[in-house]
């Protein structure tokens, strides 16, 4: 099973560290091994570098976007895509400081669902801590000066 948790990075800081995404997986890898103060100290790290994520917004283009699909279901704020028989299952969940999804078999349901929120925010980043995955949801363009 694959378990995302997708943060929404200030553009700021999406863009210096854009290349150096590593830098923020090892930030929220330490986080979450992390116990008393120093679990304080990245927490605060973390808080400066997300933003609060949209939950109506994300709800509504969700809704509006996957709706239709067959194999998809909404229960309890939690969405669910089910395809190709069953061979390709994505759960997502929003919360204010971040999104989680939890998938399994091929990755066309997971993919769905970055599809849409690639659409919403520019500054998504994946993390997958269990198997050290991560990117960009819709990688940032660098600008070429002439």
């Amino acid at each position: 099973m694959r378990k995302y948790q997708l943060n929404l990075i200030e553009d700021e800081f999406a863009t210096h560290y854009f290349g150096r995404e590593r830098l923020f997986f090892q930030l929220f890898k330490e986080h979450q091994k992390a116990n008393g103060e120093l679990k304080f100290i990245t927490q605060k790290q973390i808080s400066y570098i997300t933003k609060k994520v949209e939950v109506l917004k994300i709800h509504q283009l969700i809704q509006k976007q996957l709706g239709k699909i067959k194999g998809f279901k909404a229960e309890n704020g939690a969405y669910s895509i089910e395809l190709s028989g069953k061979l390709s299952t994505a759960k997502l969940e929003v919360f204010q400081d971040l999104i989680t999804i939890d998938a399994q078999g091929s990755y066309e349901a997971e993919t769905a669902f970055f599809e849409v929120l690639r659409k919403c925010e520019s500054s998504f980043l994946a993390l997958d801590l269990e198997h050290q995955r991560y990117g960009w949801l819709k990688p940032i363009k660098e600008r070429k000066f002439i």
